[in-house]
């Protein structure tokens, strides 16, 4: 079989642009045409392989899983646009080849997203290149004799439709992200709504205004999103549901109209990845309006002694196991910082487990399950420790001077810059965590942990399961001081100084940075 570079480039040409036409309608919800590969790259990708993606590649081994993705969906439809051009070339009838590729990318692409619809957009660029790559560009077809042969027409075509629909795509497609989530008094009440406003307010009065510091809550858009999605799920709170099974009395289905017509209530909750590096930045707080596990519990009766064990599955069939009594201090969250849930942190309904790395809050929530026996989690079947407690951390982030640093901090007493003219003020920050043990003190060393100073802490909000705000400011004479923190926790524990990596129990050690004066 002989196969001509044009038949290549329009064929590739047509995958190319397939997804780029599903992307631009889409954007990253579940209807892109890449989000069932994605998802099968993530599920048949070995343990180790993406532990090691993690450690080794952080982000950007996400990031990667998404390119394979994309490059494997594009080339499964290189492959049906090649198809059919070879079957238009055995065909008498025009554009015959734009027909069957339109048609079985169309197919595919519902087969694969369940999405008829949007699947147009997937058909209708693969067809356009196609009937492009069989008109051959028409130069020179005036009754003149082009330069440019009609194989390299059809290349130059192909190409020039990439271009035009990839750009269409990346500028319409990134604003595509689902559900736009309004006020929560929109599914709770104007108390609740006036409730979260005000603790909202109170996290701004309390926080230490330190510059380069982000505050007591953190803004929604900034605060850190790990999924094992490359495409988040998008479901619709009016066909959502939860189901408690497993180990209980009575087994039981909510609505979110029934789930929010329950206790509701707002808190302040910290969440913090077990995969981030020791002083890194994915951990943060936010007000979260929900509903308390406990109340459906009660309501279900696990069965006795037999129950033991919670296993939460989401939608995107995500799930993770934890101990029954962490489950009875647990949240149901529809809302974060005064608005709806966002879809990227599990929107219409995720779960906030007190005290334990942010894996085991799942997003999406669809099932609780109560167990009789040990189950392991999507994490610990791939290595990692699983279920909290988390580990006590005082992270560093913030080194200012003089012309930013507050005029309030605390540390050595001024007249030490009196009589050192040299010495210039330095202030350093962070925020401390240790779950629902709370943090009693920060301190602070400046010379490498020789001698240490208490800093500062910014008030406690409301709840046990929230970080803490530290600054601590000095006097520094010229040269490189070695700048460690350490935090003790609320029973009075110190942090450990041992380092060790994320995997498999999250990062330990105390947090050093050298400065310079």
């Amino acid at each position: 079989m002989n196969v001509s570079h044009a038949e290549t480039a329009t064929a590739a040409s047509a995958g190319v642009c397939g997804v780029a036409g599903s992307f631009a309608v889409a954007g990253r919800t579940p209807e892109f045409v890449v989000a069932p590969v994605a998802a099968l790259v993530v599920d048949f990708t070995p343990g180790v392989v993406t532990t090691a993606a993690i450690r080794g590649l952080g982000d950007w081994g996400h990031r990667l899983a998404l390119g394979v993705a994309l490059a494997l969906t594009a080339g499964i439809l290189a492959g049906v646009a090649f198809g059919a051009v070879r079957v238009g070339g055995r065909s008498e009838v025009p554009y015959t080849s734009v027909a069957a590729g339109g048609v079985a990318s169309w197919l595919l692409t519902i087969a694969a997203t369940g999405a008829p619809k949007a699947s147009l957009a997937v058909a209708g660029p693969v067809a356009a290149v196609l009937a492009v790559g069989e008109r051959g560009w028409a130069v020179g077809r005036d009754g003149r004799r082009s330069r440019v042969s009609t194989s390299r027409r059809k290349v130059l075509a192909a190409l020039g439709a990439v271009a035009g629909f990839a750009g269409f795509s990346a500028y319409r497609g990134a604003d595509i992200t689902g559900v736009e989530p309004g006020p929560v008094a929109d599914v709770t009440s104007e108390a609740v709504q006036r409730e979260a406003d005000d603790m909202l307010a109170r996290a701004t009065e309390r926080s230490l205004g330190v510059s380069g510091l982000s505050g007591l809550v953190t803004p929604t858009d900034e605060f850190y999103e790990v999924d094992v999605n490359n495409v988040n799920p998008n479901p619709s709170d009016g066909k959502w549901d939860l189901s408690v099974t497993g180990e209980v009395e009575t087994s039981l289905t909510l609505d979110f109209e029934e789930l929010t017509a329950t206790t509701v209530e707002n808190r302040f909750v910290t969440l913090r990845c077990v995969g981030e590096a020791l002083n890194g930045r994915k951990m943060d707080t936010a007000v979260w309006t929900g509903v308390p596990v406990r109340d459906l519990l009660d309501e279900a009766t696990p069965r006795g002694s037999g129950a033991c064990c919670v296993l939460v599955r989401a939608v995107d069939g995500y799930y993770q196991e934890f101990p029954l009594g962490a489950l009875e201090e647990s949240f149901l969250a529809v809302g974060m910082n005064g608005r709806r849930l966002p879809r990227g942190h599990g929107y219409p309904v995720r779960l906030l487990v007190p005290g334990h790395w942010g894996e085991i809050n799942v997003k999406w929530v669809s099932e609780i399950e109560v167990l009789d026996e040990e189950h392991q989690g999507y994490w610990e079947k791939r290595g990692w420790h699983g279920t909290g407690p988390v580990n006590t951390v005082a992270k560093l982030h913030a080194v200012n001077r003089p012309d930013d640093a507050s005029d309030d901090t605390p540390g050595d007493s001024a007249d030490e810059s009196a009589e050192s003219p040299t010495a210039e003020r330095i202030e350093v920050a962070g925020h401390a965590y240790a779950g629902t043990r709370g943090i009693r003190k920060v301190e602070v060393s400046t010379d490498g942990g020789e001698t240490w100073a208490d800093a500062d802490l910014s008030k406690p909000l409301a709840g046990e399961d929230v970080w803490r705000q530290w600054r601590y400011a000095w006097d520094a004479e010229p040269g490189d001081h070695e700048v460690v923190v350490r935090a003790t926790d609320g029973e009075g524990n110190l942090q450990p100084e041992e380092f060790a990596q994320p995997f498999p129990s999250g990062a330990t050690g105390w947090v050093s940075r050298t400065v310079e004066v």
